[in-house]
């Protein structure tokens, strides 16, 4: 079973395509709170996004953009919005596909179909899956997706980068000049913004319960230490 999440602020619309989706056996989750979409993004993980353009607070553009500064989850765009500009606007903010309103609902579900099978099933990739593994703490770089047993920390792409370069040399020091290239290549960026990024990789390890592993080193860089390791 898949799980399809719909972000369509007509309920009668949302509640249609929930029953068409569900149909063929997957689950689909309508969501309510339009201010808040990518923490139910996160929250739900689901396999494929339905996403309206106009919807209250912040546009579907928007929402399309988060969602993909933490995921490659397929997004497929539901939309009155005709027009070939707006059909290129939601494409270069990281959409999949684009469907103009009206349409057949029977589209809409082979559309769903052919994003599960390129992505998850007969036309996916044969190549395994990526990951970063330092004892028991595993890291999967193409989900952005850091696990320690039982627990899931949803990362953002620069955590993801910074936490694959910690790990994959734990526990040797990082200098502060590798992460700078790894995350920013030859842009400028001041102190307090590398320790920003640091502290949210803290924050993504506290929710795994993994407290004081990340250590800085006065004027050198960074150690990633195995204080989870048992």
């Amino acid at each position: 079973m898949y799980k399809i999440m719909i972000v369509e602020d007509d309920p009668k619309l949302a509640g249609l395509l929930q029953s068409h989706i569900e149909r063929y056996g997957n689950d689909a989750i309508i969501v309510e709170d339009f201010d808040h979409v990518l923490e139910q993004f996160q929250e739900i993980k689901p396999h494929i996004v339905l996403l309206d353009v106009n919807l209250p607070s912040f546009d579907g553009y928007y929402w399309c953009r988060q969602i993909r500064s933490i995921s490659t989850c397929p997004i497929i765009f539901i939309s009155a919005r005709n027009g070939t500009p707006d059909q290129l606007r939601a494409l270069e903010n990281g959409a999949d596909d684009y469907i103009t309103k009206p349409f057949a609902y029977d589209i809409v579900i082979a559309k769903i179909h052919s994003q599960l099978r390129r992505v998850y099933g007969d036309y996916a990739a044969a190549s395994a899956e990526r990951t970063v593994e330092k004892d028991g703490l595993i890291l999967y770089p193409e989900r952005m997706e850091l696990i320690l047993e039982d627990r899931t920390s949803v990362l953002t792409k620069k955590e993801t980068i910074l936490l694959e370069t910690l790990l994959s040399r734990s526990p040797r020091l990082v200098t502060r000049e590798t992460i700078l290239e790894k995350l920013w290549d030859d842009t400028f960026v001041d102190d307090n913004t590398l320790s920003v990024n640091i502290n949210r990789v803290r924050k993504r390890l506290a929710e795994l319960g993994i407290e004081n592993a990340l250590e800085t080193i006065r004027g050198s860089g960074y150690r990633l230490q195995t204080v989870w390791k048992r």
